[in-house]
């Protein structure tokens, strides 16, 4: 495994175990709705899951590269999530005080934390190179991905 690689997991597994809610809820693979590669619903409530950020699709995305690689993190997700053994946390947003289910924080969606067999999903997919660990604070902002290329 390449150094880059380890040190991304390795960044990972610090942010998720800063993030570790104490009690994670069960959730059944059916309910829950794949968006993109970092967000889920369920039910009528979309998550931002927190920890790991994947590329944009659609008209966000910068390139057709950045829109294939959202493609790819979004199939890879599902298959997570149908394989079942999920738990949903919800954890407190880094947002701005005072913005917490405003637009100005996560487009007003909460943030959760998604495991499968006991696994955060962010983990996995920085493992296959379709996210990237993402330690958002509103304070220290992370300088925007590179899915394009350089």
């Amino acid at each position: 495994m390449a150094i880059r690689t380890i040190v991304a997991l390795l960044l990972a597994l610090a942010i998720c175990a800063t993030l570790a809610p104490a009690h994670a809820d069960p959730i059944a693979p059916g309910a829950v709705r794949v968006v993109d590669g970092d967000t889920i619903a369920v039910g009528a409530v979309r998550y931002r899951l927190v920890g790991f950020d994947t590329p944009e699709k659609g008209a966000r995305a910068r390139c057709r590269a950045e829109r294939t690689l959202a493609a790819r993190a979004t199939r890879k997700l599902r298959r997570i999530v149908s394989g079942g053994g999920l738990d949903l946390s919800a954890v407190p947003c880094s947002c701005r005080p005072g913005t917490a289910g405003t637009r100005a924080c996560n487009f007003a969606r909460p943030c959760g934390v998604l495991t499968a067999d006991g696994r955060d999903v962010g983990i996995t997919l920085i493992a296959a190179g379709l996210a990237r660990p993402y330690p958002f604070d509103w304070r220290h902002r992370p300088a925007p991905a590179h899915w394009c290329g350089r």
